[in-house]
């Protein structure tokens, strides 16, 4: 009850700052240029920019399989990773930072019998090959498109690398360090044993079982070099993918100008400069970070159009349908829930 509170608060939230967003971004424009901008754009790209949208979300679904299958017997089903990428998807879109999703993804995995473990490894190694390409492409961008940065711009791309590159740091230790893990369960059971919580004794047995069974899947991952090689190939093409939608937006409001290599170039400094900053989905930098990149790219008072279409395929959209994705699998969570309960009071009953 509790959770599902704190996701609808997190949801309304999200709205609002839509809301405010777009009645910022928006109060000096002629909503019906846009709108006639929508009518008169070509469908055909912004069909293609939806389906790379759709390719870069099952990419990540691939990458996790990958680590899974290979860091255990039990095998998952392709349809099933790609369930989880939507499910963090929605739940990285609505609350601060992203901190929702991956948490939300292991309990999914979990509720389906993949390991805590496995589950936690699967998505250090998607989350450490995401950092590798998104922080190189951001800064080799940098070299050639640099002039496109301005103003504050410069200053939030700085700390939006040193953020991510602060973030692939700790997510390596994670993955390859014994000793930083254990320190943190072992502060972490000091506070508990300080504030009295009960139980603690159990937990920390816990929490180092699962730690074990990490390291044996991180051994395995380690010793298995092909498989880390596969993952970051796939997150180069993932990534490609994802920053190309903008081009596929170019090209929808008539330019053909631009070469596809600038397009994604600026879109890797664009998600550089916002993914530091803790907003959900990055809502509100996101749109003005856009507008202010691609301003001489979008020429003709096309640029609000076209941030709208951008943030609509590569986003918007993709909150509905993994929204829709999430309340089905609650309900069917409940569902699954009531029938063991069921099965535990007959086997009671018959005893």
């Amino acid at each position: 009850m509790k959770k599902t509170k704190k996701i609808i608060f997190n949801f309304i939230f999200f709205i609002l700052l839509i809301v405010l967003t777009f009645s910022i971004l928006l109060k000096d424009q002629n909503l019906l240029d846009i709108f006639n901008l929508f009518l008169a754009s070509k469908k055909v790209y912004i069909l293609i920019a939806i389906f790379c949208m759709f390719l870069y979300l099952f990419l990540e679904g691939v990458n996790m399989k990958r680590t899974i299958d290979v860091s255990g017997k039990r095998k998952v089903k392709l349809r099933s990773t790609f369930k989880y990428s939507l499910i963090g998807f929605f739940f990285s879109a609505i609350t601060p930072a992203a901190t929702g999703g991956q948490p939300m993804q292991i309990y999914y995995m979990h509720r389906d019998g993949v390991s805590v473990a496995k589950a936690t490894l699967a998505l250090l190694m998607n989350l450490c090959s995401f950092q590798i390409i998104t922080i190189s492409m951001a800064l080799i961008s940098l070299i050639f498109c640099g002039e496109y940065l301005e103003g504050g711009m410069i200053a939030l791309f700085v700390v939006g690398v040193a953020l991510n590159t602060t973030a692939l740091a700790l997510l390596l230790i994670g993955i390859f360090s014994k000793r930083l893990p254990m320190w943190f369960i072992n502060v972490a059971i000091k506070i508990m044993r300080k504030l009295k919580i009960r139980n603690v004794d159990q937990k920390e047995e816990k929490l180092k079982s699962e730690l074990q069974k990490y390291h044996g899947s991180s051994k395995y991952i380690k010793d298995h070099k092909k498989i880390i090689f596969k993952i970051l190939a796939t997150t180069l093409v993932q990534i490609l993918i994802y920053y190309s939608i903008p081009y596929w937006v170019y090209r929808s409001v008539g330019f053909n100008t631009e070469s596809i290599i600038k397009i994604i170039a600026l879109q890797s400094m664009l998600y550089a400069t916002v993914s530091g900053i803790p907003l959900p989905g990055a809502v509100g930098v996101s749109e003005s970070g856009f507008l202010n990149i691609f301003k001489n790219i979008f020429i003709g008072g096309t640029i609000s159009g076209a941030m709208l279409l951008n943030r609509g395929v590569s986003f918007y959209l993709y909150v509905i349908i993994s929204g829709i994705v999430v309340v089905v699998n609650l309900f069917r969570a409940k569902k699954d829930d009531k029938e063991l309960q069921k099965a535990k009071e007959n086997e009671v009953t018959q005893s």
